[in-house]
Formats: C-alpha cells, structure tokens, sequence
C-alpha cells in the first residue's frame, strides 16, 4: 500500500536560537520601545510595546524537543504539514499543531482465545508480537485513533499509542482466528506430511505475520515478529486427547520393543547355527522364539526357570 507519509519542510528554527529571539531581542526591543519612544511619541510606543509582548508570549507555544524514535505530525489548521523525526530542540510557528507519536517498537501479549481448528476440535491458541508505527499519517488519519485516544476532548500521546495498541489488538485477534482455522492441531498420525499448528513452526508464524501486516498496512503499523506463546487443546476435550496420545506414544514404544526384540531373537538364532552350538528343530525354534519374546516384550521383569534335564524334559 502506497505511503502518504511525507517530511515536515515548513517553517523550523533551532530551539536555543529562539530563545535568544525571545527572551533577549524582544525584551530589549520592548525596553527601548518604553524608554526612548514613549517620552516622544505616545502613539507609536503604545502599539508597539503591545505588539512585542503580544510575540513575547506567543512564540513560547512554539517550543518543543524531541528524542529519537518520536515523531510530530505537524497539522496547521486541519492541514496535514508534514512529520518531523528529527531529534533536538526546535521551535516551530505557535499555531502549528504537533501531535506526538512513538515510533518505538512494543510488545504485544494476546491471550489465548479459543477457536476450532481446521477438523473442528476446540483449541486454546495465544500470540506474542513485537509491533511499531510505520506511517504516520495513516496511523493518524486513516483509522479513528484520535477520537478513541480523546479524553475530555484532549487527546495525549499515551492516548493515541493505547488506541494503536487497542486496533492492533483487535486485528490480532482477528487474524489468528483465520489462521488457527486453516491447520489442524496435530496429524493425528494421518497425513503426517501435512502443516499443523503443534509442528508448523516457523511456517505458521511466517504466516500469522504476513496475514497480521496485511491487516494493519491500512493503518501504517509494521508487524516486526510474531509468534504463538500458548497451544492447547480446550479443557472440555484436553483428557480425551490427552489418553489418545498417551495412547500413540505407548503403540509406538510397543513397535519399537518388538521391532527390537525380534531382531533380537533372528540374531540368538542365526549365531546359534552359524556356531553349530546346538541343533533346534522348528518345534524347538518356535518355543524358544516365544519364550525370548515374552521375556523382551513383558512389562514386568521375567522369572527365569533353570531346566536340569534335556531340552526334552
């Protein structure tokens, strides 16, 4: 979106040279207006004197200093000026209104909403993001800051950065609704190839930004990272989910311990008749192959049973 931002190239002076203007030139012009014309020329010496006080208090509304990453959008008479960055002491014609803003960067803390993912279960889902003013004049003119930052029909700098805080809040919310509904929480072990939320990353949140800069590009705020802080399935389904993972996780210890445990047995029979150490028809292969497997694959340790016969007995 084009900027509409532009620099402030009206009338500017250096604050200290000013205040020589003003606390210095016009004091001694008023003096010498009181002592030298008003014992000759009544007239002139009146008007005059009015005229250099009348300055005097005027130009003190026109100081102003500002740090870095601030900015003044300069409004002269409803009249869009400019925005001045510069950093310093300066002053600037009296009835020029400037207004305020930060352009330091803030953090943003979204607590967790619940929205129903892309198969539909309910899930927690909360943000953190770091956001900053870009152009000025869209932060001020194109979205309604001025009147939710009024209070009393003044409206402060805290002010306008709250209802900035307020829009991007909102957006937020908005966009990581739109994202939360485009991915499931989890593949459920079916389509393992496909983006979730729980294992997306850096891709989901490289998607939340773009999705979060799009939204607030009308309102001149640039989104320098965001990220979820807080996933979770809602409480009403969390135990459910909670036994079907415990569930996954101990099929997979399973395969894992009998995917080794067979390895195991192949491995006792192969040496035994690699070595010739002793001859084992398939009767007495199976057994042994059932025997090793239930003391490889029990969850309780095995009780071993010492034969003094012969493998007959």
């Amino acid at each position: 979106m084009e900027a509409k931002e532009k620099s402030y190239n009206g009338m500017l002076m250096n604050g200290f040279l000013a205040l020589v203007v003003n606390l210095v030139v016009i004091p001694l012009l008023a003096y010498l207006d009181i002592y030298y014309l008003a014992g000759n020329i009544n007239w002139i010496a009146i008007p005059v004197f009015v005229i250099l006080a009348l300055t005097f208090f005027i130009m003190m509304a026109g100081y102003f200093s500002q740090e870095p990453n601030e900015a003044r959008v300069m409004v002269f008479f409803g009249k869009y000026e400019g925005t001045f960055k510069e950093t310093g002491f300066y002053w600037v014609n009296p009835f020029m209104e400037k207004k305020k803003l930060s352009m330091r960067a803030r953090n943003l803390d979204v607590e967790p909403i619940k929205v129903n993912d892309k198969i539909g279960n309910p899930i927690l889902i909360g943000l953190v993001l770091v956001w900053k003013l870009k152009d000025t004049y869209k932060a001020m003119f194109d979205i309604d800051a001025q009147t939710m930052a009024g209070k009393n029909g003044v409206a402060t700098v805290a002010g306008r950065m709250s209802a900035f805080e307020a829009f991007v809040r909102v957006q937020s919310d908005a966009a990581l609704r739109q994202v939360a509904g485009e991915y499931a929480y989890d593949d459920n072990d079916q389509n393992v190839d496909e983006l979730t939320l729980r294992g997306g990353g850096d891709e989901i949140n490289d998607q939340l930004e773009r999705q979060l800069n799009e939204r607030l590009s009308m309102a001149g705020m640039e989104i320098v990272e965001a990220r979820i802080n807080y996933l979770a399935y809602a409480p009403e389904i969390a135990a459910v989910m909670l036994r079907r993972q415990q569930a996954t996780a101990i099929i997979s210890a399973r395969e894992k311990i009998v995917e080794g445990a067979v390895s195991m047995v192949k491995m006792a029979l192969d040496k035994l008749s690699a070595e010739e150490i002793v001859e084992l028809d398939e009767d007495k292969k199976a057994a042994m192959v059932s025997n090793l497997l239930v003391v490889l694959c029990a969850d309780e340790p095995a009780q071993p049973v010492v034969n003094s016969g012969t493998l007959n007995h």
